[in-house]
């Protein structure tokens, strides 16, 4: 029964025109999960034409060598009745930066992205709102130098010792102008139509560290800087997970990327087929239940035209690719 079950799966693939070593984003990869493998989510063109190397160089978490230097938090869940659905935007509708999808760019930055994300996020929920500050990847990932190799793929637990540790300041999305130090990384269209250039088929240098404002931004460097208090794991339980963004906000998490996951564009992902491309780091800001699939609610840093409007969903409590594995947050010093 097996070996016919077998049989019938690969008389399905082959119908379908997929082959495991296609290229990722291809129209036979996209026919192969939307009509042939039962899936819980749907495929379309994110990033059309896009090739794997690059893809891979966009997969910028890496193994810390040093090891995992952090300690891990355990919440006691007899305290905190936890809801079925759960949106952050919608719990702190006062903290824009919930709501926001940044764009890494051409750079392997998401360890630093993830990071200042859910920062920023969590300044404004310990402030009750009153204070909302974009913390800048630029300076986490051109002066963090225990953060690995910036560009070239760096490491999320440090990038919250940093923070701990130096600080971070502020700084806007690429070409805003907005707090002391913005992305200087230009933004580029991850999929086929857009208002963006294309994204180029090689990793930008990781910018300089300067440790100044740009030009016509009033605080001084020192000044402008936000700390944080405490840098920790997440227990690796759903539970745990859960409490952690109930109580202090979104949390930074990463996981590894399969060449189906960039054609994602609406249901909860689950890896269906392809090799494995890399680690990325993300944000995540939720959780809930989508026909029946227990879901984990995440950011993505490349930018709102890619997803479902740059946000995606990820099967929770199984540990899907490694997504609760490597959970780590902090709460901010205010």
């Amino acid at each position: 029964m097996k070996l016919l079950v077998l049989f019938v799966a690969c008389v399905a693939v082959a119908s379908a025109g997929y082959h495991p070593n296609h290229m990722p984003l291809s129209d036979e990869l996209i026919n192969y999960i939307n009509n042939y493998a039962n899936t819980t989510w749907k495929a379309g063109h994110n990033m059309k034409g896009i090739q794997i190397h690059t893809l891979k160089r966009m997969m910028g978490v890496l193994e810390d060598p040093r090891g995992n230097e952090l300690p891990t938090i355990k919440h006691d869940l007899n305290l905190q009745a936890l809801p079925d659905t759960f949106d952050a935007r919608v719990q702190w509708p006062n903290c824009p930066s919930i709501k926001e999808v940044r764009d890494q760019g051409d750079c392997g930055s998401c360890w630093a992205f993830g990071a200042v994300e859910a920062m920023s996020d969590r300044i404004c929920i310990h402030s009750n709102g009153k204070a909302n500050s974009h913390i800048s990847a630029e300076d986490l990932l051109s002066c963090c130098s225990i953060c690995g190799m910036g560009c070239n793929g760096g490491y999320p637990r440090a990038a919250w010792t940093y923070f701990r540790s130096t600080g971070l300041v502020t700084g806007g999305q690429y070409n805003t102008h907005q707090g002391c130090r913005p992305y200087t990384i230009e933004s580029c269209e991850h999929h086929v139509n857009g208002s963006l250039p294309p994204c180029s088929s090689t990793i930008q240098p990781t910018p300089k560290c300067a440790r100044k404002c740009e030009a016509g931004y009033t605080t001084a460097y020192d000044d402008d800087k936000h700390y944080g208090s405490t840098a920790y794991n997440v227990d690796n339980d759903q539970s745990q997970i859960m409490t952690e963004i109930f109580k202090n906000g979104p949390v930074e998490a990463a996981f590894t990327v399969y060449a189906d996951f960039p054609s994602y564009t609406s249901g909860v992902y689950k890896h269906v087929s392809g090799t494995a491309l890399g680690g990325h780091a993300i944000k995540i800001l939720g959780w809930g239940t989508e026909a029946g699939s227990p879901y984990w609610l995440v950011a993505n840093s490349w930018n709102p035209d890619w997803g479902n409007k740059g946000f995606f969903k990820i099967l929770r409590g199984s540990d899907e690719c490694g997504i609760e594995s490597g959970v780590v947050a902090g709460v901010p010093k205010l």
